[in-house]
């Protein structure tokens, strides 16, 4: 990778959910917005789908342009699931002729604060039973750090997968009656805004929002530097 290209992946990448938290905030025209499960999973599945930053904040203000423009307004926005319509049409936009592209700065994320986060993940694990693999990886990780560290993109793969053999373990453990409230609190939330996401959209969504609920379950750490 380039190094213009690997600035830019880490501006995106760890200033993202901040951003489109504050820029949603300031777009909405309110004071405090807590961001419910539905828009924390929807963000993390942009973030996980590469939809650049900048494609999601242009998005947030094209979707409140169009509601403001609006005769009526029975109903303020209450989620960044309002928006999905208008950023993933930014997204394609932005693929389609690069805009933005150029002029990305380092983000300047600590090495520390990354080997930080992996140990607070690796001793969370070594805590619980049945994570003695995923705990032993990520101790391997930290032994080799600064090789892992110089390519934090490969690293964030690396953990994005031992998240999911993490979530896949915890799902075995939960009850059936549990797993159905997740899907029925997924599907409560979700079903008004389910017109305005594709069907790939909506499956990489209900991914997060579950993998999210087993986690938060079985009281296990977030690993992805998305967390740190």
């Amino acid at each position: 990778m380039s190094a213009p290209e690997e600035a830019e992946w880490k501006l995106n990448y760890f200033s993202y959910f901040t951003e489109v938290e504050e820029h949603f905030q300031r777009a909405r025209g309110t004071g405090l917005f807590l961001m419910s499960p539905l828009d924390w999973a929807l963000v993390e599945s942009w973030k996980n789908a590469g939809v650049p930053l900048e494609a999601v904040l242009r998005g947030i203000d094209a979707a409140f342009e169009k509601w403001r423009a609006r005769r009526q307004r029975t109903q303020r926005v209450n989620s960044i699931a309002y928006c999905a319509q208008a950023v993933m049409r930014e997204a394609e936009a932005m693929a389609r002729n690069q805009a933005g592209a150029a002029g990305a700065a380092e983000a300047g994320i600590a090495p520390e604060a990354v080997r930080q986060h992996l140990e607070k993940g690796a001793t969370a694990l070594e805590l619980l039973s049945g994570y003695e693999e995923i705990s032993s990886s990520l101790r391997t990780i930290l032994a080799e750090f600064d090789r892992y560290a110089a390519d934090l993109r490969e690293l964030e793969l690396r953990l994005t997968a031992l998240e999911d053999k993490m979530a896949s373990i915890a799902r075995t453990r939960l009850s059936e009656e549990q797993l159905l409230a997740m899907r029925r609190e997924l599907e409560r939330d979700v079903t008004p805004y389910r017109s305005r996401m594709s069907a790939e959209q909506l499956a990489r969504l209900e991914k997060s929002f579950l993998d999210r609920k087993v986690y938060e379950a079985a009281g296990l750490p977030r690993l992805s530097l998305f967390y740190l």
